[in-house]
């Protein structure tokens, strides 16, 4: 064994002792077990880094199992200390499939490795593991060998219950647990057959045996009204209740803003700031004001001042971060904030004065933002207006809304003129707008679905969208530039991978994509533009948007690709995300004239925050997807045999998914339900291929079907071709996703 290096823990002690010491930092224990390049017991580490005391010896062994669970670390079976990345095994998160195999997502990046089933028997998704790599499977994907599970992340589990012959199981509502849970006569808390219930684990799968489980809350039957969302939010283990620590504190708050010190505020109250929102809007985080100038217009963005309110690690602010951000079910809100502030105090409600945090920006004619000021305010919402209500006023559709807001044309009319300026400016350095649209649900008074709409967007919803992209840069410049550990919105451009399957595909049709390796936003944003009046544009479109990457938080200042923009933050929304709201504690820090370094959070903070957040955005994108999906389907389940007009917005190997024109959802026709022959999927062109009758259903066309099944359990709709035979048109219909800045 070599000779083992002492690590000197605080040089300004004459002890070297981890007892006189405050603790060893991970990076340090890291940095000392790389020196010695073989694994270690624990008696070489405690007596290489020279630790004596009892409290030493206790916080060292706290940090090595912390290293364990995380992965950093791994314990042979010579009960020594090794380094994960020495040891040439992977560490990483499981993601299921409902098809009983999973995937490795790696903490280090790169390619998921492919988990067969037979290994995935043990283990459930979400589960953090050490694995090794395996061969290569007959599909060409590296396989993984499960070596440890490091930590079991699902505790409990929500799904329906089942009684079969006096058997009793769950089967999880999260299609990629796909296990079965075993629940003991004695355990189900008097749960009946089909009722949805949530269970807690009390023995996990192993290669031979299925996981045990007791029942610990009786939901209700599985098609009560609400239901939908409350097995998401159990799934998905939102954060929903407010702590007793959290309520008390709330209760402090008063309805109205107390007598504020101005001295450190600007007095707005006489601007006529407004707020445009939807109309369901409840929290109003944004108030806008725009006043020509000689050289242009000074837009004044005003937010929330959150931050006022909710100071660090108190109660309200370690459960904003738990929760990240509020979650938007369909006629339900989980918010990031008591009500009491987030409807109440931090609102920028009408007519009521509130506090704010502004970012003051000069604008040129050409759109550039040549000077920005950010300051703490005192503002009062002249108006609430709702997007639809601007609309009718800049088409001159509805009079009497132009008389009641008379006294705010003047400043809406520039608002509107700033708007056009700043869109072309956005234009011009190539930001992406793809050409698609949301859709709501219409409910009725029992909460079952009359309708799905389109969302209508017009000018009025682009003229806040810009504002806020505005500010939001702005806001990223202003950071950057006072070095403060800061949280930015980042968006990656496509990885080489997804490029080059855009590039094959638009060789297939003659096209190509300019800009080399690395593409810029405006090489895209010409392609679409050269494309619009083909009758494949969608296609084009979609292929391209599929290409986009996820975005995410980091310190990294990476720019945000999408917007075209080499810096970008969130800072508009603090009632509703927690990136914005730490956003504005560095804002309030470097107007307070504090040295960056007394900030309370590190960059290694940010770091940190940055995961937690992103993880946090995804969480509740798939559980308001999950409801939204099962919502769909209970619409569509009573109409089993009718037929609709449909397009084809995905190609997959085992089938196509057509999304019907007049209610936006998407069902599947299966492969085998294409007709007389076998069909081979083209990755490339999107496309299904006839190995015999060389028809090609692909990415756009237009089809006749009728819905054959509808799974509520699954959340799948099964449609079947209604004429195999009948000639496709290529679509010009738009899809109803939309990409998230």
């Amino acid at each position: 064994m070599p000779k083992k290096k002492t690590i000197k823990l605080n040089p300004n002690k004459e002890s070297n002792e981890l007892g006189d010491a405050a603790s060893i930092s991970r990076t340090q224990l890291l940095a000392f077990l790389a020196e010695q390049k073989t694994p270690m017991a624990w008696v070489d580490i405690i007596s290489g880094l020279a630790v004596t005391t009892k409290r030493g010896k206790k916080a060292l062994s706290g940090q090595l199992s912390a290293m364990l669970r995380s992965g950093e670390l791994l314990f042979n079976r010579k009960e020594q200390y090794c380094l994960a990345q020495n040891s040439d095994l992977e560490t990483g998160v499981v993601i299921g499939h409902a098809d009983g195999f999973g995937f490795l997502k790696c903490d280090k990046g790169g390619d998921d490795l492919f988990i067969p089933p037979r290994e995935m028997r043990a283990l459930l998704n979400g589960d953090r593991v050490v694995a090794s790599r395996g061969g290569v499977n007959r599909q060409g994907k590296t396989e993984a060998r499960i070596v440890e599970v490091l930590e079991r992340r699902i505790k409990t589990v929500v799904g329906r219950f089942f009684d079969v012959m006096g058997v009793f199981h769950l089967e999880a509502e999260n299609k990629r647990i796909f296990q079965h849970i075993f629940i003991p006569p004695d355990l189900t808390l008097g749960a009946k057959d089909g009722q949805i219930v949530m269970a807690q684990i009390t023995r996990y799968p192993s290669a031979r045996t299925q996981a045990i489980g007791k029942v610990i809350e009786v939901m209700g039957d599985h098609m009560a009204p609400g239901m939908e969302i409350d097995m998401a939010i159990r799934s998905y283990d939102l954060p929903h209740e407010w702590s007793q620590a959290v309520l008390d504190e709330a209760q402090a708050y008063s309805v109205d803003v107390d007598d504020v010190d101005l001295s450190d505020r600007k007095d707005l109250r006489k601007l006529p700031f407004v707020t445009i929102d939807g109309a369901d809007a409840r929290d109003f985080d944004d108030a806008v004001y725009c006043k020509k100038t000689a050289k242009g217009w000074t837009l004044s963005v005003a937010i929330a001042d959150v931050a006022y309110y909710v100071r660090p690690d108190s109660a309200i602010d370690r459960e904003a971060y738990e929760r990240g951000n509020s979650v938007y079910f369909p006629e339900q809100v989980i918010p990031m904030l008591p009500e009491v502030l987030s409807n109440g105090l931090c609102s920028l409600n009408p007519h009521v004065d509130r506090l704010c945090m502004v970012c003051e920006m000069r604008i040129d004619t050409s759109g550039q933002v040549t000077g920005s000021t950010f300051y703490q305010g005192l503002m009062h919402s002249h108006a609430r207006l709702t997007y639809d209500e601007v609309g009718a006023i800049f088409d001159q559709s509805a009079p009497e809304l132009v008389l009641k807001h008379k006294k705010l044309l003047p400043q809406l009319d520039e608002l509107r003129k700033l708007y056009h300026v700043l869109k072309q400016a956005a234009d011009d350095r190539g930001a992406l707008e793809f050409d698609t649209f949301e859709t709501g649900f219409v409910f009725d008074e029992a909460r079952k679905i009359k309708a799905i709409e389109p969302l209508v967007r017009h000018d009025a919803h682009r003229l806040i969208e810009v504002c806020m992209i505005a500010a939001n840069a702005a806001t990223a410049r202003f950071l950057v530039k006072n070095k403060i550990p800061n949280l930015l919105r980042v968006h990656d451009g496509p990885s080489a991978e997804r490029l080059q399957k855009l590039r094959d595909f638009l060789a297939e049709l003659g096209l190509s994509l300019d800009g080399g390796d690395e593409p810029e936003p405006h090489h895209f944003k010409a392609l679409i533009h050269r494309v619009k009046d083909r009758a494949d544009a969608h296609l084009i479109e979609t292929v391209t948007l599929r290409t986009m990457s996820q975005a995410m938080y980091s310190p990294e200042q990476k720019g945000h690709f999408g917007l075209a923009l080499d810096l970008y933050a969130h800072f508009t929304s603090p009632i509703r995300r927690y990136p914005d709201l730490l956003t504005h504690r560095a804002i309030k820090h470097i107007i307070a004239g504090l040295k960056p370094e007394k900030f309370n959070y590190s960059a290694t903070d940010m770091v940190s925050f940055g995961e937690h957040c992103s993880q946090c955005n995804r969480r509740a994108d798939e559980a308001t997807r999950d409801v939204e999906s099962w919502l769909k389907c209970e619409f569509m389940s009573d109409k089993v045999g009718q037929e609709f007009d449909g397009v084809v917005s995905s190609v997959t190997s085992f089938g196509l998914f057509v999304e019907l024109k007049s209610v936006y959802i998407d069902g599947l026709i299966h492969v085998t339900a294409l007709g007389d022959d076998y069909y081979h999927f083209d990755a490339v062109k999107h496309r299904l291929l006839g190995e015999r009758s060389n028809k090609a259903y692909r990415l756009g066309d237009e089809l006749k079907v009728k819905v054959v099944k509808v799974n509520l359990d699954d959340k799948k709709i099964d449609l079947a071709l209604v004429d195999s035979g009948a000639k496709k048109k290529r679509s010009g219909f738009k899809s109803s996703r939309r990409k998230k800045r």
